[in-house]
């Protein structure tokens, strides 16, 4: 019998990536987003096709829990860090997915108050040669951190469920690559790290299968745009 041939796999719908959305860094956004791509895994060809553009698809699957949020936990941690306690709640919130752009508040529970810190937002960006990721950290007034739009950038394409981002500044300093390295599979986990030299040496990790109830308070200083003006790295 002779195989039924497969029909070719329809290009993925593209948006244009916001023209004015400028980066910190002075750059352009460098193509065209591919946030009403589907999920990987869930492109209309099956699992056999892939995407052109890993980076793309990277940005996608992270739009597509985008609205909810989800609880995690530590884990992993050097010896004698004392950023986490591994026992209070972690949140991460899916709060603004634009072309180009996604925006990720990460709150924790001050577990001696009860309170939640929600001084972080996770931006990753579409930039000209790469992705970029940038950390704002804001006061409970919602100004801005002294230390605040660190970062740095994708040193290679990457994957469509895995991204690493080097900061120059650290990289320099320590000679070998230092930054950090998100992992998204949409429906089963989500994963952010500190990285040395291609490994982890702190993550948290995110159920992304059981989203959280209710509405989730918005971070520190959610209404008013950040600076985009880098602090100490």
């Amino acid at each position: 019998m002779t195989p039924t041939p497969r029909p070719p796999c329809a290009s993925p719908t593209r948006i244009p990536a916001a023209s004015g959305a400028r980066t910190s860094a002075g750059r352009w956004p460098r193509r065209l987003a591919l946030l009403l791509l589907a999920p990987v895994g869930l492109v209309a060809c099956g699992e056999e096709a892939a995407t052109e553009d890993p980076q793309a698809a990277f940005l996608a699957n992270l739009a597509a829990p985008c609205g909810q949020a989800f609880l995690g936990r530590l884990a992993l941690t050097p010896e004698g860090d004392a950023m986490l306690t591994g026992t209070e709640e972690l949140l991460v919130h899916f709060r603004d997915c634009e072309p180009g752009e996604v925006r990720i508040p990460f709150h924790v529970e001050v577990e001696a108050t009860g309170e939640w810190d929600r001084s972080r937002t996770w931006y990753v960006m579409d930039v000209e040669g790469g992705l970029e990721l940038r950390h704002d950290h804001r006061e409970p007034d919602g100004s801005e951190s002294t230390r605040t739009w660190y970062g740095g950038f994708t040193l290679n394409e990457g994957t469509a469920t895995r991204q690493d981002f080097a900061s120059p500044e650290r990289t320099a300093a320590a000679g070998v690559p230092v930054g950090w390295r998100i992992e998204i599979e949409p429906g089963v986990h989500y994963r952010y790290g500190t990285t040395l030299d291609g490994d982890y040496d702190w993550m948290i990790a995110f159920d992304l299968s059981r989203p959280v109830d209710g509405p989730i308070p918005e971070a520190w200083g959610a209404a008013d745009p950040p600076s985009r003006i880098p602090g100490p790295p």
